[in-house]
């Protein structure tokens, strides 16, 4: 009669004189299951490929071909144990559905409450919005037109005192050698790139550097940013004085601006004149004298000559003959 399978592994290992103990700890397989796979029982097994797996690496290190040993075991599973493994996990499979099932009643119930809760929340949260919405459209829209003429309409900045007057000057782009008066003191100073210089007056501020950097300073007068002066247009150093007189118009227009200039120009409406047609009415003719020429024609202040006067014949004809003249003794 032919040895089985655990018989021949079984026999091996004693030939070698090695113990269940030494393979385990060798082949990194469980003792029980060592046992089980001499003894042909692999039912502690965990089955499929982890039996192939075990058996084949137990051949393997007591000398034995260990397809062989593979194919033996495929074999004996097909004959005995086909119908009998079948059965088995059939009945742990109805037995591990139903501890799944009651295990799974609590993950359920968590889930359940966790939407219950999302639901009411939500619905909460509906009708509060609901309720705090405006009970008509012509609310709602007057409450839009409100918000937006308020956002639409400026709030006007009101220009501050000038109990003192203070200026900040900022090379933008090197260092500006920049020579200040104030309040009748007079100070020198290179003033760094970036580097915003605070100059505070209670009556007046006189500043003065290169042309040159007409473009390439930013002014701040009492916290407002205003547009430098430009470079004069006879050379000469850009100069410029803040003082009471004109902080206020400065400050108002963003601009230096000329001594009665008005800081707001207001757009002029053109109004159409009427335009009254004038017909020039010829002047009166003078009544004509037979034999004379008209007269001067006086229009206004200027009298325009007429020519002289000729007698015509008949004129001659009627005059009275003038009488010879008396020579005087």
């Amino acid at each position: 009669m032919s040895q089985s399978l655990g018989e021949k592994l079984r026999e091996a290992r004693e030939e070698r004189g090695l113990s269940i103990g030494e393979v385990a700890e060798q082949t990194r397989i469980s003792p029980l299951y060592l046992e089980s796979i001499e003894r042909d029982d692999y039912k502690p097994l965990p089955g499929g490929i982890f039996n192939k797996g075990f058996v084949k690496s137990y051949a393997k290190f007591v000398g034995l071909d260990e397809n062989d040993a593979v194919q033996e075991y495929s074999r004996i599973v097909a004959k005995t144990e086909g119908l009998e493994d079948k059965e088995l996990r059939v009945y742990k499979s109805e037995v591990l559905t139903d501890d799944n099932v009651a295990g799974s009643m609590v993950p359920t119930l968590i889930f359940a409450g966790i939407v219950l809760a999302v639901v009411t929340g939500g619905v909460l949260f509906l009708v509060n919005y609901l309720q705090n919405q405006p009970s008509t459209p012509e609310a709602n829209a007057n409450a839009n037109a409100n918000a937006n003429r308020a956002a639409a309409t400026p709030t006007p900045t009101p220009a501050p005192s000038f109990n003192e007057i203070k200026v900040e000057f900022t090379p933008t782009v090197e260092a500006i050698s920049l020579t200040s008066v104030v309040d009748g003191r007079q100070i020198s100073e290179v003033v760094p790139t970036g580097t915003a210089k605070v100059i505070t007056a209670r009556e007046s501020i006189r500043l003065s550097y290169y042309r040159g950097f007409a473009d390439k300073v930013e002014l701040k007068l009492n916290g407002k940013a205003i547009q430098p002066p430009p470079a004069p247009a006879r050379g000469g150093p850009v100069t410029f004085t803040i003082d009471k007189t004109n902080a206020e118009a400065i400050y108002t227009a963003g601009r230096f601006v000329e001594a009665g200039e008005p800081t707001a120009s207001p757009t002029a409406t053109p109004v159409a004149t009427p335009t009254t047609a004038v017909t020039a009415t010829p002047p009166p003719t003078a009544p004509s004298t037979p034999g004379l020429s008209p007269g001067p024609v006086i229009r206004g202040n200027a009298a325009t000559p007429a020519p002289a006067r000729t007698a015509t014949p008949a004129a001659r004809a009627t005059q009275p003959p003038r009488p010879a003249a008396t020579p005087t003794p």
